[in-house]
This record gives structure tokens, C-alpha cells and sequence, in this order.
């Protein structure tokens, strides 16, 4: 067989990946991102094709045409806020550093809440990368259950997180905020899925325009006092939950960018014996 042939690779070991050089325990927390990944209601499917292929030209390159807000990725506060600090212009220091990975298991539509934060372990610290694993990671796929069903934080745990000294919250759900408080719902540019309203009031018998009258209220606190946020945790995040753990989650240099996807990474170091270098020449 001709070896330039393009040939599929094989689904990547499972976290984590002990790196040799450094003995750093690395754990994948992001979810595949491709042609055809999981878009909110509304949106345009992620589209790749090869623009330059092996066959006719010996290299391969490909063309994407997608939103940011696919897969997992960070918001910048320009996501919500108008003229709000873009992707690109945030400080590196917030996209690294020392976190906690909650364990607060949820159901269909339930909130997350302060007594859910205070409650769980490792207690938050002021600086923290913070990453709520509600379980709702198990059931990414391109359908209804996912996006329209899941959890999502109350406002006053944004606000909890906020006055915590969080530096960037993350969640293993479509959104940060509850499904109902999106355009999912009757909000601005909403409904983009006509059904969920009936669907919430006739299976809880509450109104959804009382339970969730603003449009995004906890990602707007987070955004507005510049904390990042992160949708779609995934990948091995199950591996680290109730642990202190380094996250990096770095996106582009793209100054205006609103969104942009993320290889989110924990890092661990079990024995503790590895440092970053100080920059002296040798």
C-alpha cells in the first residue's frame, strides 16, 4: 500500500496519558470536534472538506466552515456584553492554572445552586479554574435530551462563583445557563425550539416564563465581571471529579473573537517532581 495514502487514525488511549518527558498525568476534558458535531438549535452543522487533497496534489489541507459556540469552547465577555473584551485580549493567565472539578450530579432541568457550590469538595479558592460536572457530559449527542433537557447554574451561583474569585467556570452542558433561560425559550431571538416551553409546563406544571424570566442571567454575571466560561466539558472528566487538578484550556489570538473551541486538558503530577523552567540559558 502506497505509505502517503491518508489513513484513519485510532481512537486515542483513554485518560490519562502519562507524558514521558515530564511524568505529568494528562486528562483529555474536551469532547471530539469535527464535520458534523453537535450544534445549538439554530445553528449551522460544523462543515470540513479538503480544499487540497493527497490524490491530486500530495498534500492535504481542508477548509471549515463553522460557529464558535460548537464543541467544547470558552465565551468571551463580548459573547453578551456589547463592547465587552474580545477572546484574543484576555489575559493567558486565565485560560491556566489551579482548579477544582465539582461532582454535582443533576437531573433533567434541574438548577445547580449555592448550596450546591458550598456544599461540594474541594472547597473553590479565590483564582480557581472551576469545572461543574453535573453528569449531563454522558449524554452529548446531536438530540433534544442534550441540549433542551439539561441542567444549568442559578443566577445566584453565578453569583456565588463570582464573589468566590473564580477565573473561569466551566460546565459539561450545552450552556451555563438552564435550557429555559436561553432562546431555546421565549426569550430574544427565541423560540429556536418551539416545543420545550409546552413540553416543561405540561411535565412540571409550572410556568416557564416565571420560573426563567431573563434571557441568560447566569452567564451574563460571569461575563460581565470578565470570567470566561467554558460549555461542553467532557471527554475523561469523569476521572477527576471531587479532585484539585491544573487546567489549561488555551483558545486563539483572535482579538475580536466571541467564542472559540478549546482543547481542554487536566493536568496532574503525581509525584510532584516536575518544574517549569526559569529561562536561563545554559
Amino acid at each position: 500500500m502506497n505509505p502517503s495514502v491518508t489513513r484513519h487514525q485510532p481512537t486515542p488511549a483513554p485518560s490519562p496519558v502519562i507524558d514521558p518527558q515530564t511524568g505529568l498525568e494528562l486528562y483529555e476534558l474536551s469532547h471530539p470536534w469535527g464535520h458534523g458535531a453537535p450544534a445549538y438549535p439554530g445553528f449551522p452543522d460544523t462543515r470540513m472538506e479538503r480544499s487540497v487533497r493527497h490524490a491530486s496534489h500530495g498534500v492535504m489541507t481542508q477548509r471549515i466552515r463553522t460557529v464558535m459556540h460548537t464543541g467544547t469552547h470558552v465565551n468571551a465577555p463580548i459573547h453578551l456584553i456589547q463592547r465587552a473584551a474580545g477572546i484574543g485580549t484576555l489575559p493567558l493567565g486565565m485560560f491556566f492554572g489551579n482548579g477544582v472539578v465539582l461532582d454535582i450530579p443533576k437531573e433533567q432541568w434541574q438548577l445547580v445552586t449555592v448550596a450546591d457550590l458550598e456544599s461540594a469538595t474541594p472547597a473553590v479558592e479565590a483564582g480557581d479554574i472551576v469545572l461543574i460536572v453535573t453528569g449531563w457530559h454522558r449524554r452529548y449527542s446531536d438530540s433534544q435530551d442534550y441540549f433542551a433537557h439539561g441542567p444549568g447554574l442559578a443566577p445566584e451561583a453565578a453569583q456565588w462563583l463570582r464573589d468566590a474569585g473564580a477565573k473561569l467556570v466551566g460546565v459539561d452542558t450545552a450552556y451555563v445557563d438552564h435550557p429555559l433561560a436561553t432562546q431555546l425559550a421565549d426569550h430574544r431571538g427565541g423560540p429556536l425550539a418551539p416545543y420545550l416551553v409546552p413540553r416543561y409546563e405540561s411535565e412540571t406544571g409550572r410556568v416557564a416564563s416565571e420560573d426563567f424570566p431573563e434571557l441568560n442571567p447566569a452567564h451574563r454575571v460571569l461575563l460581565e465581571a470578565e470570567i470566561p466560561t467554558i460549555e461542553n466539558v467532557g471527554g475523561d472528566v469523569d476521572l477527576l471529579l471531587g479532585k484539585r487538578v491544573t487546567i489549561q484550556s488555551f483558545p486563539w489570538r483572535w482579538p475580536e473573537g466571541d467564542a472559540c473551541p478549546v482543547r481542554l486538558v487536566g493536568l496532574r503530577d503525581d509525584k510532584g517532581d516536575y518544574r517549569i523552567e526559569t529561562g536561563e540559558t545554559k
